[in-house]
């Protein structure tokens, strides 16, 4: 008899859990979670944080900051685990190192690949004129 009152105790403990809520009642915590939240990528949107986002994975990965934060966890152990759980993406600002540089310089060779095409559809466009003038009378 004991053993299954423990079993449904046991069954009963996720239910039984303090939920955490969206918001902390404290101010310093809640601006402490946001400021975090505002670090981390959402990997629905990519170009928004997950404070910012309303994907329903940036809620859960809300959801799970806030909840490691009432377990007691360091922002750097909150952001630990989710660079371990899903790679340095998920931070905004991914640290340098060999498996980010595409992370870092992927804007720059955007920026200098639309350059190219920019010089390049000029040139043509010039070097037509330049064969064919228009008449402007």
């Amino acid at each position: 008899m004991k053993k299954i009152l423990f079993l449904l105790l046991l069954l009963a403990s996720p239910v039984l859990a303090a939920p955490v809520a969206d918001t902390f009642p404290d101010p310093v915590m809640e601006t402490r979670a946001r400021d975090l939240q505002r670090q981390l990528r959402c990997l629905v949107c990519q170009g928004e944080s997950i404070d910012e986002s309303r994907a329903p994975l940036a809620a859960e990965l809300r959801h799970l900051v806030r909840v490691q934060m009432a377990q007691g966890r360091s922002d750097q152990q909150i952001r630990a685990f989710l660079t371990a759980r899903y790679g340095n993406f998920i931070l905004m600002k991914p640290p340098l190192q060999g498996s980010t540089y595409f992370l870092w310089l992927a804007p720059f060779l955007v920026l200098i690949g639309a350059g190219a095409v920019a010089i390049s559809v000029i040139g043509r466009a010039r070097k037509a004129v330049a064969e064919n003038p228009p008449d402007l009378l």
